[in-house]
Formats: structure tokens, C-alpha cells, sequence
């Protein structure tokens, strides 16, 4: 029963309790001595409350205003891809495609425009992008399948922030490099390969090993024997036959191929055709529009990685040790100290940070609209000083060095004191035992 369920889920978030060891908090960590972590909560909890409340036609207007940003971004490459290779339409295409993931698809497959978008058959977590290839290629293609992006970003990481199950822990999934004898400057090479790579041989990979996870776990099955949930999947483990979860070619029919086909071979070809019927060099326009099509996913992935890798790596950023029940003051004090804002404050930037920048705010509620973070930013900052919770806001160039640091192993990410980590989850568990008493 439900019941039954939460009562269990009280048990698992139980931890031993102990007296808080104050010799382990370091310089800075004096806020956590007097830290009350119900109000912080309740705070928290009830600006989220508001926000949703207030979600309505200016949410859609908005989310309309950035989807025409998108479309002319797309518009303008496309029409000019052909007139050689060009840094517009690079940077056009490959904002394009950044904008259609990080803000559009980003945004409704978490649900922030479920309650307040009228087009329910479209706009909303389980209609957008998933269930059909035709629903992929008119809503989001990408090299990432929706399915399982929704199921490694939305569900593992979000819900597993900066513990060994986020399977988006930069410094877990760096080990091999962190650790490697390697010369300094050869692992900046691997940083640097990486940045303009990530989604073809890290993201796309992982996201659909999350999904094979997640259907092994509600069918009941085992894992394959000798396979950690936590380890990412390479390429080379891919193409080598290694991995456990699906073969290198079910990899590029399935997840790859429609992107792949699509972008690449059949996008130039009305370019080509256009040129042919004003008597142009056709063969040209076909091989300019590819090239222009090809550096425009170096760029994009570049893109993508500084504004997203960055979001939660940095020797500033906290790891934890445990699980924590969602929405509990240990999850909504976790959001805040495993994840970094940018600069912020009009559409322009924001865009061009694909609203990542308000990666504290998201993490907090991740089913608000793009327009709530916006409008929340400022108050959350204020909640944080009145609990004197650390709220970090830099320049996402900053964070860029701070992450690549942690990549290659200059420099470590924190640990949150056990003893308070531990006294934060057993009052969660009190709370809630509180609630199902009623």
C-alpha cells in the first residue's frame, strides 16, 4: 500500500544518530552550526507553492517568445549555410540546436508547462518529443533520445544531485583522467576533445544506458553480473561488444540514425535543390550547407558543455554521501550547495545561457516555467541570506575553469559534514513520519 511504501522510504532515509560534530565544519561552514533546516524548507517550499500558483498565459507567451527566438536562429543558417562556409550560419545552426534542447525540450519535458499550456497534446512531459519518431523529429531531434534523456536527467540526476548515483557527476566520471599520470597538458587536450564531443560519445551513449537501466528495474530483472549502475558507458566499451546494455549497432539505428540522416544528409539537400533551380553551382550549396551543418555541432557541443557541465562542478560545490527524500529540506538545501547560477536577468543573456543560469532555481522546483525562474531568482537569494545558505553566482566563464580544474584533478569538490548530513536526514525522516501521522 502507499502507506506501507512511505513508511519504508522513512526507514531507508533513517541514518544513526549522533551528536554533530562541529570540529568538522571548516572556514565558511559556520552558517551550519545554527542552520534550521525546517525553515529553510518551509521557506523554500512555499515561495515554489506561489510561483506554480501564478503560471499562466504570460508562461506560454513567454515560452512562444523564445521558440520564435529558436526558429529565426534556425531560419537564418539554414538560408544562408549554402553561401559557403560561414561563422553566421555555424553560429546560427548551432544555437539553434542548442536553444531547442536547453530551454524548449529542457523545460517541457520537465513538465513547466503542464498546468499552463492550453495545447495539452503537445506541451506536456509525456507527450513532448517521446512515444513516436515522428514526435521526436517535430518536437526535439537531437543526438539524445527524449525517452532516456527524460529518464537520466530528469529522474537520476535531479533526484540524485551530486551523489554517486548522479550519473552526471563530473568528478565521478572524470576518475580516470583526475587520476592519470599523465602530463598536465595532455589532459587538457582530453578536456578540450571532450568539449566539442560530449554528446556523441558521453551523453547520448549514457542517457540510453539509463534508459535500458530504468526498464530492467521495472521489469524486476537483475543487472547483468559485475555491472555498477553508476559507471558510465564508453565508446570504445561500445564498439568493442563490452557493454552489458545494447550493441554499438542498436546504438546508431535507434538513438543516432534520425539525427544523423536528417541533419546531415537530408537537410542540405533542398539547399542544393534551390541552387539548382536558379542555375547556381548546386554541387557547392550541397557541400557548403554540410560543412556549415558539421562545425555547427562542434560549436553547439561546446556550447552546451559550458553552460551545462559547469552547472554543478567546482571545488565549491558539495558532495553527499546518501540519499535524500525529494523535496525534503535536505533535498532543497542540496540544490542549492551542489549547483551554481550565472549571469542572469534578461532574455538575451538568458538565452544565451539557455536558462541554465538559474540552475539553482530549476533544481529547486524543476516543473516551473523558464518566466518563474526568472522572477525567482532574486527571492531565493534573499531566503539563502536570511538562512545564511551559501548561494553562488559567477560568470559561467569562471565556471568553465572551476570545472575543468575538477576534470582534471587540480582541484577536488567538498564533502558536506557526515554528522550534519546524517541530523538533516533523520529530521526529514520526523517530518515526514509527522505527516503520515495525521
Amino acid at each position: 500500500s502507499t502507506s506501507v511504501y512511505n513508511r519504508n522510504r522513512i526507514i531507508m532515509c533513517r541514518t544513526t544518530t549522533q551528536k554533530n560534530n562541529t570540529s568538522e565544519l571548516k572556514e565558511g561552514e559556520e552558517w551550519i552550526k545554527t542552520f534550521d533546516i525546517n525553515a529553510f524548507r518551509a521557506d523554500i517550499k512555499a515561495l515554489g507553492d506561489k510561483l506554480e500558483a501564478q503560471q499562466g498565459d504570460d508562461d506560454v507567451r513567454h515560452l512562444n517568445k523564445i521558440v520564435g527566438m529558436a526558429n529565426i536562429c534556425a531560419a537564418a543558417g539554414i538560408l544562408t549555410m549554402g553561401f559557403g562556409v560561414n561563422f553566421f550560419s555555424i553560429f546560427m545552426l548551432s544555437t539553434w540546436t542548442f536553444a531547442r534542447w536547453t530551454m524548449i525540450a529542457h523545460h517541457t519535458c520537465h513538465g513547466g508547462y503542464d498546468k499552463c499550456h492550453p495545447n495539452k497534446g503537445r506541451w506536456n512531459r509525456f507527450k513532448f518529443a517521446v512515444g513516436s519518431l515522428w514526435r521526436r523529429i517535430c518536437d526535439w531531434l537531437d543526438w539524445m533520445m527524449p525517452e532516456a534523456w527524460n529518464v537520466e536527467h530528469n529522474n537520476r540526476h535531479h533526484y540524485n544531485l551530486s551523489e554517486i548515483h548522479d550519473p552526471d557527476l563530473v568528478e565521478a566520471n572524470l576518475s580516470d583522467l583526475r587520476n592519470s599520470d599523465a602530463p598536465m597538458f595532455m589532459k587538457y587536450g582530453q578536456v578540450l576533445a571532450a568539449m566539442v564531443t560530449w554528446k556523441w560519445f558521453y551523453y547520448s551513449p549514457n542517457t540510453y544506458k539509463e534508459l535500458k537501466l530504468a526498464k530492467l528495474r521495472r521489469e524486476g530483472k537483475s543487472l547483468p553480473k559485475g555491472v555498477k549502475p553508476e559507471d558510465a558507458v564508453t565508446i570504445k566499451s561500445i564498439l568493442q561488444g563490452l557493454n552489458p546494455f545494447y550493441s554499438a549497432s542498436e546504438l546508431f539505428l535507434v538513438v543516432f540514425a534520425p539525427y544523423f540522416v536528417i541533419r546531415f544528409l537530408l537537410m542540405p539537400l533542398p539547399i542544393a535543390a534551390a541552387a539548382y533551380a536558379f542555375e547556381m553551382d548546386a554541387s557547392a550549396f550541397y557541400w557548403n550547407s554540410l560543412t556549415n551543418l558539421v562545425l555547427a555541432e562542434f560549436l553547439t557541443n561546446f556550447h552546451g558543455f559550458v553552460a551545462v557541465v559547469t552547472n554543478h562542478a567546482g571545488d565549491d560545490m558539495y558532495r553527499f554521501r546518501d540519499g535524500c527524500r525529494p523535496f525534503s529540506g535536505s533535498f532543497y538545501l542540496r540544490q542549492v550547495l551542489a549547483s551554481v547560477d550565472f549571469d542572469m536577468g534578461n532574455d538575451l543573456v538568458d538565452f544565451m545561457h539557455g536558462w541554465l543560469n538559474y540552475q539553482i532555481e530549476h533544481h529547486l522546483w524543476p516543473n516551473l516555467s523558464m518566466l518563474s525562474y526568472q522572477k525567482s531568482a532574486p527571492m531565493v537569494r534573499e531566503i539563502c541570506k536570511k538562512h545564511g545558505v551559501p548561494y553562488i553566482k559567477e560568470n559561467v566563464f569562471w565556471r568553465v575553469k572551476k570545472t575543468v580544474d575538477i576534470m582534471v584533478g587540480k582541484s577536488s569538490m567538498k564533502w558536506f559534514p557526515e554528522s550534519y548530513e546524517r541530523a538533516y536526514l533523520e529530521a526529514d525522516a520526523i517530518v515526514e513520519a509527522k505527516k503520515l501521522a495525521k
